[in-house]
């Protein structure tokens, strides 16, 4: 369970993850050493999982984004494994997400510009196994990315 002072640590390090160790510590007011203790213990307990880098992907000439949502073949016993196996082959593709429900997975699909999209389609994403249906949102615009959390 977590105490006080490990959710001040986390509210810390969620606002600003660049912190080093002993910043954190200092706006947690306890020393370094207790902090980098906590930090080692939430990240054995898989609170921590890691820090990423976030990328603006129109910088790197990314002007397409699309959501797919994907229908499988549930006939065929392993489409799931099979699907999402040959889906993270494909580099275009993001994030994969599955769900119970109409929709089993969506993906999360990015391209240079529509041309590309219309290739990555045709040829990587059509050509995945198990498809029995496969509906395609443009993404408009990003109103809110957060992962924070109130701890």
């Amino acid at each position: 369970m977590l105490d006080d002072i490990d959710r001040q640590i986390l509210r810390h390090f969620q606002a600003d993850p660049t912190l080093s160790t002993s910043e954190l510590a200092e706006r947690s007011r306890i020393s370094a050493s207790v902090c980098w203790r906590r930090i080692e213990k939430m990240q054995e307990a898989g609170v921590i999982q890691g820090q990423e880098a976030v990328i603006d992907w129109t910088a790197l000439g990314y002007a397409v984004e699309v959501s797919l949502r994907v229908t499988l073949d549930k006939t065929q016993p392993r489409a799931f494994d099979e699907f999402t196996a040959a889906a993270r082959q494909v580099a275009e593709v993001i994030e994969l997400q599955t769900f119970l429900g109409r929709v089993d997975v969506r993906l999360s699909v990015l391209a240079r510009d529509m041309k590309h999209y219309q290739q990555l389609y045709r040829d990587r994403i059509l050509t995945l196994p198990h498809i029995a249906d496969i509906e395609a949102l443009m993404h408009i615009a990003r109103v809110k990315s957060d992962e924070v959390l109130p701890v």
